[in-house]
């Protein structure tokens, strides 16, 4: 068997992956960004509280996300919609992003006055309002959206496995509880094997019973959406990716259109067991939604790596095979709340990439994933 590890059998391995589903001569780019409106790292003091409490952030899978990822403030969005609006597409658009967005973050002080006996939530605008810099920062999401810089869609109602957190909780998890009283959940579980799950993976579980748990958070926060955001969700990006196939139906009776998914899905089932299916590009499933999945990496808090470069590789690929670029760039590259530095770098390499995308391809158009979710279902 041959086995291909270099730089040239990752691209062989890329266009492969980019060969099936629906296609277009258009040159399409989607900027999809992941975790908006949810919880991660509060404060650098927190981050030191947890590390001097024992939790080892250090060697945590998701070390970088909780050293720079929290709450956008007014003057990273500010950055943001600067560096999209500084270039325009052949059709004198300006980029645009997909924020994926959650709806809602746990209510610590409600759950802790219960003696963690009920889990209540408060919309991410509340959530926004405890935030040094974020105050007021629902009027620039609402800037972006009038504008068309930024465009939200549906992340789930919280980043979070809302039972088994609470249950965590209530059987005195130590590293649970000592990130609650910092009003933080974001940790790792990977040590924790008698969890089982992630915190982040909303919709991951054990017991088949919580699957009717999951639809009502789905139906929830989808209808906390259009409150909102005074339009209805079409996009839905599952956060850390479990998601049973169960819950789709319920996903298309609320709105949902286009549902993000792995090219190799690992769908749960329960108990640990785990089922494994292929998707493609504008792929039909059973309940009627179109499946779109990711092609593009551009993830420059990752330092070590040209990631302009990168990314401009990956938008080759997909346009060679005639895929429109969907370019998965999460929020923690854009985020200067815990070091400015971070979000800097994210914004340069950011304006760069938007550049080098035009020069290359002067013919690009940016479009939203609503948008593109549209032409898959009229096409």
């Amino acid at each position: 068997m041959l086995i291909l590890k270099n730089s040239t059998g990752k691209k062989i391995i890329k266009s492969f992956s980019n060969i099936p589903g629906w296609r277009t001569k258009k040159k399409i780019v989607v900027f999809e960004s992941d975790d908006w409106g949810s919880i991660r790292m509060p404060s650098k003091e927190v981050f030191d509280n947890l590390l001097k409490a024992g939790i080892d952030l250090l060697n945590d899978p998701g070390f970088r996300f909780n050293k720079y990822d929290s709450l956008a403030t007014s003057e990273d969005l500010a950055f943001l919609f600067d560096a999209l609006s500084s270039v325009k597409d052949y059709t004198g658009r300006s980029a645009v992003f997909t924020p994926v967005s959650v709806t809602a973050n746990p209510d610590f002080d409600k759950i802790c006055q219960a003696g963690f006996t009920g889990y209540f939530f408060e919309p991410f605008t509340e959530t926004l309002k405890k935030y040094a810099g974020c105050e007021d920062s629902f009027a620039l999401w609402k800037e972006g959206i009038d504008k068309r810089l930024f465009m939200p869609q549906f992340h789930g109602r919280e980043h979070l496995n809302v039972k088994l957190w609470m249950k965590a909780l209530q059987e005195s998890h130590k590293k649970a509880r000592v990130a609650f009283d910092n009003k933080m959940w974001g940790i790792s579980t990977a040590d924790a094997p008698e969890i089982k799950v992630e915190f982040q993976a909303a919709f991951d579980f054990i017991d088949k019973a919580d699957l009717e748990h999951h639809k009502e958070i789905i139906i929830s926060g989808l209808q906390l959406f259009k409150k909102l955001f005074g339009y209805r969700a079409t996009y839905f990006v599952p956060p850390n990716g479990p998601f049973s196939s169960t819950l789709e139906p319920a996903c298309f009776k609320e709105g949902i259109k286009i549902l993000s998914v792995s090219k190799l899905q690992i769908e749960p089932l329960g108990s640990g067991r785990t089922r494994k299916s292929l998707h493609w590009m504008g792929e039909k499933s059973k309940s009627g939604l179109r499946y779109i999945t990711r092609n593009c990496l551009f993830e420059p808090h990752h330092n070590g790596k040209d990631w302009v470069d990168s990314c401009l590789n990956d938008i080759s690929i997909a346009f060679k095979w005639n895929k429109p670029a969907i370019i998965s760039s999460h929020r923690v590259n854009y985020i200067g709340a815990l070091d400015k530095r971070n979000r800097d770098r994210g914004q340069k390499q950011l304006g760069s990439l938007l550049k080098q995308i035009m020069k290359k391809w002067p013919e690009t158009e940016f479009i939203t994933s609503a948008e593109l979710g549209e032409i898959i279902c009229n096409d």
